[in-house]
């Protein structure tokens, strides 16, 4: 099998995403696909799925029936919509079922042609390779042994973040297709989860192309990364994981800079030759005869071609960059944060009781499986919940600022910058002025805060902490979503970052990073 964008140019509005991209997916491959967020990484995916097409260039796929399962990077509930509807959808089995059905009543409708037979063949074809056959038999045995404790009529409104973790791993885990589409996966997953799914990644007999911001992830699962190169908006591969790829782009940019630094002095040189050049030619000229004259005007020419054949190059792309300053609002006591024998009622689940003790300036991390409570535990810390018994209580001058799981603050249909300016306090200049320096410019800041990615919600939420001001940062899973830069520049403002921190986070890297100086892990 494989799957190629060759040449492909596509836009979204004015926005040019791909120009002249290629890439090839052959037999079992696994490809990390890295980029800016924005940069079209979900468009690649969506191309090669076949569920947009590219405005130049072609999707080639060889065979033309090759099986794609599109896993992608989803935020949205749809009311109504049960575990195992989601799973047929994830899967691609609802759709191949739906073409199905209709090739099977156009031969009930009495068409027998050709046509309608093959048709009728194919998309039968599709539906048993893709799993549609016993899904019903084999979701059941995974989400028992996923401990995803739904059943499978059950509709979704309402999943907790775990619950939705393990949702979105039980499709990836269900896939059937020649061609696996994963656009991060591992959002809301914890250790088991994520062993689970590089082990199937890494035994899967299709080949795979994933989007992720965990670099331990793509470092276990992938063989090669396929760079979207901002300023050419191009395709551009690297061998290797992400450590490999990280190590070579930065001894490349470094090359890149010494060689325009040596093109540069180079070019003073011979400008300054020209211009002695010159010199000579014009204190020389009147008193010379014609061949004197003829001479000095050669080394002018000479030095003028010497100039032109060295042109410099052009300067290496710097990325935006997220400049992240999170500073503390003054001295909180003691302690920061505290709960007593607190119990906790999620519809039929009881959590407690729950102890915690976090004096200022420490750096907690919250681990524990999916369902472990962990974000219960930051919202009865926080008084988001209520509690059914015990206590809590925040240290006296503590400013809190929360990033939750959901990104709840901009999901309405006001517009960013309204939504901004209310959460924050701050006038619209300034919030212009603030938005910008996180990626969120002019054609972002009057779009309908529900129309926002998931990656620019997660910044506005992080401007608004820099401006607040905050000395008690509670952060639920705060790297999903961002690209793999953002959460770079992110664990560097943490690392500055002299206030009480309380994280929790599935991504290994991240904290290492963030070197907590106590780990709290749920039962």
């Amino acid at each position: 099998m494989r799957a190629q964008l060759v040449g492909v140019t596509k836009h979204h509005g004015g926005q040019v995403v791909l120009d002249g991209a290629s890439l090839a997916v052959g037999p079992r491959a696994r490809i990390g696909l890295v980029g800016p967020n924005g940069v079209g990484k979900s468009t690649v995916l969506r191309l090669l799925a076949g569920e947009e097409a590219p405005d130049g260039g072609a999707v080639v796929l060889d065979p033309p029936e090759l099986t794609i399962a599109h896993m992608p990077q989803e935020t949205d509930v749809r009311p109504g919509e049960t575990l195992f509807a989601r799973l047929a959808r994830r899967t691609g089995i609802a759709a191949a079922e739906t073409e199905l059905e209709a090739a099977a009543a156009t031969l009930a409708a009495g068409d027998d042609s050709v046509v309608a037979a093959t048709r009728y063949d194919r998309a039968l074809s599709r539906f048993l390779a893709l799993g549609g056959g016993d899904l019903e038999s084999r979701a059941a045995r995974l989400c028992g042994a996923l401990r995803l404790g739904v059943d499978l009529g059950r509709e979704l409104d309402g999943l907790s973040g775990g619950e939705t973790g393990r949702a979105s791993l039980a499709a990836a885990l269900l896939a059937r297709a020649d061609l696996l589409l994963l656009d991060e996966p591992t959002n809301d997953l914890d250790g088991e989860g994520l062993e689970r799914l590089e082990a199937f990644v890494a035994s899967y007999p299709g080949a795979v192309v994933v989007v992720s911001h965990d670099r331990a992830f793509l470092d276990a699962t992938v063989e090669r990364i396929a760079e979207i190169d901002p300023p050419s908006h191009r395709i551009v591969e690297w061998s290797g994981g992400w450590s490999a790829y990280a190590e070579r782009r930065a001894a490349a940019r470094t090359a890149a800079y010494d060689t325009l630094a040596r093109a540069q002095e180079r070019r003073r040189e011979l400008t300054s030759l020209l211009s002695d050049r010159r010199t000579e030619a014009r204190a020389g000229g009147a008193a010379a005869d014609r061949r004197g004259t003829h001479a000095l005007m050669t080394k002018v020419r000479q030095a003028e071609r010497l100039l032109e054949r060295n042109p410099l190059p052009e300067k290496p792309y710097e990325p935006w960059e997220l400049r992240l300053e999170l500073r503390s609002s003054g001295r909180v006591s003691a302690p920061a944060a505290r709960l007593d024998r607190a119990v906790v009622h999620r519809g039929t689940t009881t959590v407690g009781p729950l102890d915690l003790e976090v004096q200022p300036g420490e750096r907690v991390a919250v681990t524990g499986r999916n369902g472990s409570g962990k974000t219960t535990l930051l919202q009865a810390l926080l008084g988001e919940l209520e509690l059914a018994s015990g206590t809590r209580a925040l240290g006296r001058g503590a400013v809190p600022g929360v990033i939750t799981q959901e990104r709840r603050a901009y999901t309405s249909a006001e517009p960013l910058l309204d939504a901004f300016t209310r959460v924050t306090g701050s006038t619209p200049v300034d919030a212009r002025t603030l938005l910008a320096k996180f990626g969120l410019g002019a054609d972002h800041v009057s779009r309908s805060c529900a129309t926002l990615s998931p990656g620019e919600r997660t910044r506005a939420h992080l401007a608004a902490l820099q401006a607040a001001g905050v000395n008690l940062l509670v952060l639920d899973e705060p790297t999903n979503h961002l690209d793999l830069e953002a959460v770079e520049q992110l664990e560097q403002a943490l690392a500055g970052y002299d206030g009480t921190l309380i994280v929790v986070s599935h991504d290994r890297r991240f904290l290492e990073a963030v070197a907590p100086t106590r780990v709290v892990e749920l039962s």
